[in-house]
């Protein structure tokens, strides 16, 4: 195995120039927070959301103070709420007038085993993960299909959506039925010129991660990986930018394994 430092940040170049995007679960640190970001330094008009509302108050205002307002907006959504969610998208049209991509982020994990796992685990855990990606992925696809200017929607998947790992069958199952998902709308989008693909990260670090993983696992995950360490969620962002920009166009319906984990 390969230990090697995490490489230097990738500077953008006005990919997205112009476009609209909405992006979920994305008040913090981890994946959803580097595409915010990330999305804004390459050029687009970036709508947050997320199910904590004081922390993305907080985001928007430290990205708003570095990108300018008019940059970024934020809208509390709970992808569980169906009335919240035709709202999220609402919002980024009659605020923007467009709506171009779509960044489906927000998940809920957790562990157990089947045997101790209870229907409440499981519901919440598929509510969140897979109900949610849904919910976003038909209304973002209402308007677009409207609009008739095409878009991407990206989603967030995971490796454990394809191999498997104790205590994560919940997560796991939702994961798989996000690739679904994806596949799926994809071939329905493609008639009004939107293309739907998703990223699938193994192990990408972050604070909210450390906080309710043991280190036992974590270094346990970060053995598997090839490069012998933990993504940084800025990396995952990088491939999200790829599906969502023009470098991407002929693609849809795919699932691109961040990692070296495809089976």
């Amino acid at each position: 195995m390969t230990d090697v430092e995490s490489p230097a940040y990738v500077p953008g170049h006005g990919l997205l120039s112009g476009r609209t995007a909405v992006i979920t679960a994305a008040a913090g640190a981890g994946i959803g927070g580097a595409t915010a970001r990330r999305f804004l330094e390459e050029g687009a008009r970036v709508l947050v959301s997320d199910a904590h509302a004081r922390r993305l108050k907080e985001h928007a205002a430290e990205l708003a103070g570095e990108f300018g307002t008019r940059a970024v907006g934020a809208v509390p959504c709970d992808v569980t709420d169906e009335t919240q969610v035709r709202g999220l998208f609402e919002t980024a049209v009659r605020e923007h007038g467009r709506l171009d991509i779509v960044v489906n982020n927000a998940g809920l994990g957790g562990t157990s085993t089947l045997v101790d796992m209870t229907d409440d685990q499981w519901s919440k855990v598929l509510d969140v993960t897979l109900t949610g990606t849904f919910r976003c992925t038909r209304a973002a696809l209402r308007l677009l299909k409207e609009a008739g200017t095409g878009g991407v929607i990206v989603n967030n998947a995971s490796v454990v959506g394809w191999r498997a790992q104790t205590g994560q069958a919940h997560y796991a199952a939702a994961k798989a039925g996000v690739m679904a998902l994806t596949r799926c709308a994809a071939l329905e989008a493609a008639e009004y010129g939107v293309r739907v693909n998703a990223v699938s990260p193994s192990l990408a670090v972050h604070p909210h991660l450390a906080k309710v993983t043991t280190p036992e696992l974590l270094a346990e995950l970060t053995g598997r990986e090839a490069f012998g360490r933990h993504a940084e969620p800025w990396e995952v962002a990088n491939v999200i930018v790829f599906l969502a920009s023009g470098y991407s166009s002929y693609m849809t319906g795919e699932v691109v394994s961040v990692s070296s984990q495809h089976p």
